[in-house]
């Protein structure tokens, strides 16, 4: 009963958004091709559903591996420079500068290096480079978070730094990966869609060239429909991320 009664105040206000919109459109005449009414959406997200359910998986496939690679890459290195503060001041720079590049500007030499036969990979690889940077700052920034009385206790015992790391500090940067993981999931589903506007081969197959096809017809309808399966997209993601981060707490805190 709780969650309905939290539920019900982002529902109504969807709702009424929707009736405004939909009145709106057939009182002042809006052209279709300008701006269709949601009922011109709902059918198109019937008749258009299994052409872009279908591309749908694609883009989440696609963000899935970017997430996984993000993860993969980011989580690791953060471990690997936090052994030692020369190089954690050598890669964070390089790291920042990945970050703050727009994935437009470096799709063309990602595109070039994988080959048009590999656009799909090509589009894995912009997508995960746009979702390594919060999996990189969160771990890094838990792992340096640890208690300092704590970290000088392991200092009275002497323990090395892998000794350190296992036993410390990676319990103390889980919350923040997490968070960091949590955040790299929407910005994997962000950087796949991007990426495959930017490729513009269409081997892909992802809700970003159902976009361009839909817009470049002027089928706005079917535009609509596949902007709420993006956005369904990213919802479940997010969802999924956290209730695993949500288990992986409770089975930290013995719950």
């Amino acid at each position: 009963m709780t969650r309905l009664w939290r539920a019900l105040p982002p529902l109504l206000l969807i709702a009424l958004l929707l009736a405004v919109w939909e009145t709106s459109c057939r009182l002042l005449a809006v052209p279709t091709y300008f701006l269709p009414p949601p009922s011109a959406v709902a059918v198109a997200l019937v008749e258009r559903a299994p052409v872009l359910a279908g591309s749908a998986l694609q883009t989440f496939w696609m963000a899935i591996q970017a997430l996984v690679v993000a993860t993969v890459l980011g989580g690791g290195l953060a471990i690997a420079v936090s052994l030692s503060d020369a190089a954690e001041r050598a890669v964070r720079p390089l790291a920042i500068a990945l970050q703050v590049t727009p994935i437009v500007a470096i799709a063309p030499l990602v595109l070039i290096w994988a080959g048009l036969d590999n656009a799909e990979q090509a589009v894995v690889a912009l997508a995960a480079a746009v979702a390594f940077f919060p999996v990189f700052s969160g771990v890094l920034t838990g792992l340096k978070s640890a208690d300092p009385d704590l970290e000088r206790l392991f200092d009275l015992y002497r323990a090395n730094r892998v000794q350190r790391l296992i036993r410390l500090r990676l319990p103390t940067a889980l919350p923040f990966a997490l968070e960091g993981l949590r955040v790299a999931a929407g910005l994997a589903v962000i950087g796949a869609v991007v990426a495959e506007f930017v490729s513009g081969s269409g081997a892909a197959q992802g809700l970003a060239w159902r976009l361009l096809e839909a817009g470049n017809r002027l089928r706005t309808a079917e535009l609509l429909a596949a902007l709420v399966w993006l956005a369904a997209l990213g919802l479940v993601l997010n969802a999924a991320v956290a209730a695993i981060s949500g288990w992986v707490v409770r089975r930290q805190s013995g719950r």
